[in-house]
């Protein structure tokens, strides 16, 4: 519920910048900086992601090369 408002309010926000963009009341200097911020909290978080999946697979490896060594079955 929390989620769906955050996001209509995100679209919400970016209808109207587009409207203000249209009559040119927005500067592309406001956008830029906006892009900027954007870009480098998802390049931030793109990067923990990746660190995080990593991590998974050593461990998923680890436990395949466990299995494989199960000698019971």
């Amino acid at each position: 519920m929390f989620k769906e408002f955050i996001e209509k309010m995100e679209e919400w926000t970016l209808q109207k910048e587009e409207e203000l963009a249209k009559k040119c009341e927005i500067p592309a200097e406001t956008v830029d900086k906006q892009l900027e911020i954007l870009t480098k909290k998802r390049d931030e978080l793109k990067a923990k992601c990746d660190e995080q999946l990593n991590e998974f697979d050593k461990f998923i490896d680890r436990l395949e090369k466990i299995k494989k060594k199960i000698k019971c079955s």
